[in-house]
């Protein structure tokens, strides 16, 4: 039973008698990370459904407890002493429905790269530019995710956002997409998303497809544990060339290393720690600012707590 932080055995066991999904105490946060990295959660839950989803949410509230929605863990850094409070992981979100008018609406938790392929297979194009992009619908939504100057927002039709008192339905203008990011109200999680895509000619999109894929993987296919992109690229310039220029590719902080094939990527050697990745990436901004007066902004999130708290 919980005995520490932002969680209460009143909590747990009203969660355990209400929920119809997981729920669990003190979860490894770093076999939900795609850096393998990350301290325990005091609480984990695993919703089965919006239902489910609604339930935490108001019981999460009603004991003032924070919580922080995730789906595959890419695009975060989450510390070594884990989280004060609720993970609430969206895997059971997957359905993608489509309709005759070329839009779906997709789970928050369905992985970006298969409903591409969902779409592709259907000849609905749009997404192909996103190909090879690591993460779920969700989690590219929030971030507003882009390639090859396409931006999953401009996709976006509205968001289903479920709150403590329900669900809500959002038009994109109201998000506000902006460069890798969106604005989402607090206290609201992404549950779903309906886009708009187009008709296409569906070999020609499978095509698309697999070279953007063939290029992600000889640029980026790094070979070890990483989140994607660490750092945003600076207006009119590449935050890969910025590292590349300032003779970091290879850089090590303990067992995190610069990807020595992508400058844009931290990889985790086995057994990196959260503060091996952050002492890197200040390691990397300090001497990209030193060489070219550019400070870099990191794009993954950084979460939770310090080991030692």
């Amino acid at each position: 039973m919980p005995k520490a932080g932002a969680v209460t055995n009143r909590l747990f066991d009203k969660l355990q008698q209400t929920l119809r999904g997981q729920v669990a105490i003190a979860e490894p946060l770093a076999k939900h990370t795609t850096w393998r990295i990350g301290g325990p959660a005091d609480l984990f839950l695993r919703p089965l459904d919006v239902a489910d989803l609604v339930n935490a949410l108001s019981l999460l509230r009603s004991h003032g407890t924070p919580w922080l929605a995730i789906g595959s863990g890419s695009n975060l850094l989450m510390r070594d002493g884990g989280f004060r409070g609720a993970i609430i992981h969206l895997g059971h979100f997957r359905d993608a429905v489509f309709d005759e008018s070329a839009r779906v609406r997709a789970g928050a938790g369905l992985g970006l790269m298969r409903l591409i392929r969902l779409a592709v297979e259907r000849g609905l194009g749009g997404l192909e530019p996103l190909a090879g992009i690591p993460g779920t619908v969700g989690g590219a939504v929030a971030m507003n995710a882009g390639a090859m100057g396409r931006e999953i927002g401009s996709l976006v039709d509205s968001v289903l956002l479920a709150g403590a008192d329900g669900i809500e339905e959002w038009p994109a203008d109201r998000l506000a997409f902006g460069y890798r990011r969106s604005t989402l109200p607090p206290g609201r999680v992404i549950s779903g998303v309906k886009l708009q895509l187009q008709p296409g000619n569906r070999e020609t999109l499978q095509q698309d497809v697999a070279v953007r894929l063939r290029h992600r993987r000889t640029a980026q296919g790094v070979g070890r544990p990483n989140a994607g992109s660490v750092f945003k690229n600076p207006p009119g310039e590449s935050a890969w060339k910025l590292v590349d220029q300032a003779g970091m590719r290879g850089a090590r902080a303990g067992q995190a290393q610069v990807s020595e094939l992508h400058g844009n990527f931290i990889v985790n050697l086995g057994g990196a720690t959260a503060e091996d990745v952050l002492t890197l990436i200040d390691l990397v901004r300090d001497r990209v600012e030193e060489m070219t007066g550019i400070r870099l902004e990191t794009e993954v999130r950084i979460v939770g707590s310090p080991k030692d708290l």
